[in-house]
């Protein structure tokens, strides 16, 4: 029998090593193929896809289709009773739900033990559609009551309008990810199926898998069309990472109007030109999503998947199906007509006897495989017991105190005068052996970040890398790095650190923010700092760019002045478990304090704030500065005389944290003379200095001149500094 024909008995279209169900929609997509390039490779695909799809579990279509419309009833009734969120996706996916969440084919999981390490990942990258995750993580048996089915939306609620990553906000088990801003979720799969690929190279042996995980991605028009998931889908088929799934609602319907006001690509193709293999599928067909998925988690080549699921947004609610309009909540007003039409009773928030016990018959045999991995990895640990520690000290985060880190770490020559991003490479090292778990990575700026971990091997596959490697390459990917940043926390082995100039962390703002609301302990290595960078003009003088990252709630910014500040910062950043740390790093020299202890240098950062130079008389004056700048106020501070204090601050968010007592230790109220000094927008200094305080700021645009020049020109230098303290007393 020919491949083609084999194939389309089982409902499928083949062309090349691409294999295509074939329906009827609502738009007739009879047959659509994606090729992939005729090779003889290309024929050993077929033959391995048609094994495949022949072994495919068959799915039983009856109860899973009640199990589908039950779904969209629980999603129609929490929406109508909050009068808010987005029907279309939960009604458009739910027999995606379905295979996802009840069959052999969908998702390896147990609900009685959400956090399994071997458990299969699933990410609602269009996190809009948040009633279909808490729909199916109810149906399977997961700690959601149906009383949080009811209560959506609602304050305090385990179901939050967006998916939010357990947190000391929220606990919704299931949930793997905060999603929301569209397409990171894509990124967000991306890492993780990264961290899982370097959690098997790390702990599986030839005797025994420990992680055999699929990271499966739920996205929709809207996460194709953002640029961070070209950005990870790129990176993704470059580093091989065919652990990876998306499934692409594909309903040609975006919020405003249908797709095609804003959308003419192939995205199949544009996938399949990444290096994806890529299926498209009626994704109301059971039978069609279980035999793509089952493919795409049984085909191991190196390729992601993309299963592309042409979808009638809304399906169920007739009045608003496959249109804009059932994209939110314009559909309520025909629910109660729409779930009759649907098999539903009157009652709300109806799930059947019969759908309960399938899904609970389902969890017995899903718990089966769970048990089996149990026997695996008890018989591992006993065999492998130095994995078996390295493997739980990264399930529990652990990591040496602040205090070891900082001893591994050994003091600076006190006599020479280096770049913070300097001394940042040469405390990595230190860092990177006393923390195996812990990885880096550059967005193409490895050799001017500074934050290679020697001898830690390159990520990925190709051109000599392994899958133990410890540095990334993302490529001139910023927003990606910071998205695959967060799957990689997200996954919860490994401490992560990315890196780029900080002018381009504007670039992956929005990873950076949900990172501090997910609590996600990501480091950010962010160098070249201030107006210092010279020559490369104000494009790349990031002004306003430390003040941006500060007012982030629970994201700590940490401007270390000298090398022994910047060994504290690291030692913080990496000693952090509830959100992330971004470290501010100069290009220029910057003058070793040492008139200062190390001690107190390193301890006083650890702090936020702290005395570097106290006044030898009745204090008069205090200044306050950050980073490369605090050499400038140590200086001024000997000439201006023996009233004068100067505080450094190298971390705003760590200094509020302190005590009463310490802050007012540090800056006593009965001063109230102060004076900021830093290389940056002047705006958040005013909170120390008081509105009759004075700040020697740049609020303005940098030029293109060097370095030096540049600072002297914008008064950063320790006579301007003199001078404008001297006239502001």
């Amino acid at each position: 029998m020919k491949f083609g024909v084999a194939l389309a008995t089982l409902g499928l279209v083949a062309q090349g090593s691409a294999f295509v169900p074939s329906f009827n929609a609502r738009q007739s997509f009879v047959g659509q193929t994606v090729a992939h390039a005729a090779a003889p490779a290309s024929t050993r695909h077929t033959r391995q896809v048609l094994k495949a799809v022949a072994a495919a579990p068959a799915v039983e279509t009856e109860v899973l289709t009640r199990a589908a419309n039950e779904a969209r009833g629980l999603a129609m009734d929490s929406i109508a009773a909050a009068n808010s969120g987005h029907l279309g996706l939960p009604l458009g996916c739910a027999e995606m739900g379905a295979i996802l969440f009840g069959t052999e084919s969908g998702l390896s999981y147990n609900p009685s033990d959400p956090q399994w390490i071997n458990r299969d990942r699933f990410i609602l990258s269009a996190g809009h559609g948040s009633m279909f995750i808490y729909s199916w993580l109810h149906l399977a048996g997961y700690d959601i009551p149906l009383e949080e089915v009811k209560n959506f939306r609602q304050h305090h609620s385990m179901t939050p309008g967006h998916p939010e990553f357990p947190s000391s906000q929220h606990a919704t088990p299931g949930i793997e990810s905060t999603t929301g801003p569209l397409g990171q979720g894509i990124a967000n799969a991306a890492g993780m199926a990264a961290a899982a690929k370097m959690a098997a190279a790390q702990f599986n042996t030839d005797k025994h898998t420990i992680f055999s995980n699929h990271i499966i991605a739920l996205c929709g028009d809207g996460c194709m069309q953002e640029g961070v998931g070209a950005e990870a889908a790129a990176f993704s088929a470059h580093e091989q990472l065919d652990n990876l799934i998306i499934m692409y609602d594909s309903n040609d319907v975006t919020l405003d109007k249908m797709a095609e006001f804003t959308m003419s690509e192939d995205t199949a193709t544009r996938y399949k030109s990444y290096g994806w293999d890529v299926v498209t599928v009626d994704g109301h067909d059971l039978e069609a999503v279980s035999k793509a998925l089952d493919v795409a988690k049984s085909t191991k080549n190196g390729k992601p998947k993309l299963i592309e699921c042409k979808t009638v947004i809304g399906k169920g609610i007739d009045a608003v199906a496959g249109t804009n309009a059932a994209h939110g909540e314009a559909g309520v007003a025909y629910t109660d007509e729409s779930r009759k039409s649907i098999g539903l009773p009157e009652e709300k928030w109806f799930v059947s006897d019969d759908t309960r016990s399938f899904f609970k018959d389902h969890a017995a045999s899903l718990s089966k495989t769970y048990d089996e991995w149990q026997g695996t990895y008890k018989e591992w640990k006993e065999e492998n017991p130095d994995k078996a520690k390295m493997l739980q000290d990264g399930i529990d985060g652990a990591i040496p105190s602040v205090d070891e880190l900082m001893a591994a770490i050994p003091e600076f020559d006190q006599d020479t005068d280096i770049a913070t991003r300097i001394a940042g490479q040469m405390v990595l090292q230190p860092i990177a052996k006393s923390c195996p778990m812990y990885v880096s990575g550059s967005a193409d700026l490895h050799g001017s970040n500074k934050n290679y971990i020697d001898n830690g091997g390159d990520f990925g596959v190709n051109l000599g890398k392994s899958y133990t490697g410890r540095n990334f390459y993302y490529g001139i990917r910023e927003h990606a790095m910071g998205s695959i940043l967060n799957g990689i926390s997200y996954f919860g082995l490994h401490r992560c650190s990315g890196s780029t100039f900080l002018v381009f962390a504007d670039y992956m703002r929005a990873p950076m923010r949900v990172a501090a609301l997910s609590e996600l302990p990501v480091n950010y290595i962010l160098t070249h700092d201030s107006i210092g960078v010279g020559e490369d003009g104000p494009t790349h003088q990031p002004v306003e760019t430390v003040s941006g990252l500060r007012v982030f709630p629970n994201m700590d910014v940490m401007r270390p002045a000298d090398p022994e500040e910047t060994a504290a910062a690291y030692a913080a950043a990496l000693d952090r478990k509830d959100g992330p740390t971004a470290l501010i790093l100069t290009r220029q020299n910057v003058r070793t304090l040492k008139e200062i202890p190390v001690a107190t240098r390193r301890q006083g950062t650890l702090k936020g704030g702290y005395v570097a130079k106290k006044e030898e008389g009745d204090l008069e004056l205090i200044i306050l500065a950050a980073g490369s700048e605090v050499q400038h106020a140590v200086a001024a501070a000997d000439t201006l005389g023996k009233g004068v204090r100067v505080v450094s601050v190298p971390s705003m968010f760590r200094f509020d944290q302190q005590s009463a007592e310490y802050k007012e230790e540090v800056l006593p109220a009965s001063c109230t003379k102060r004076v900021a000094m830093e290389a940056g927008v002047s705006g958040l200094w005013y909170k120390y200095v008081g509105l009759d305080g004075k700040v020697v700021g740049v609020d303005k645009f940098g030029m293109s001149a060097p370095g030096d020049i540049v600072m002297k020109e914008y008064g950063m230098t320790a006579d301007n500094l003199v001078e404008e303290c001297k006239s502001y007393m």
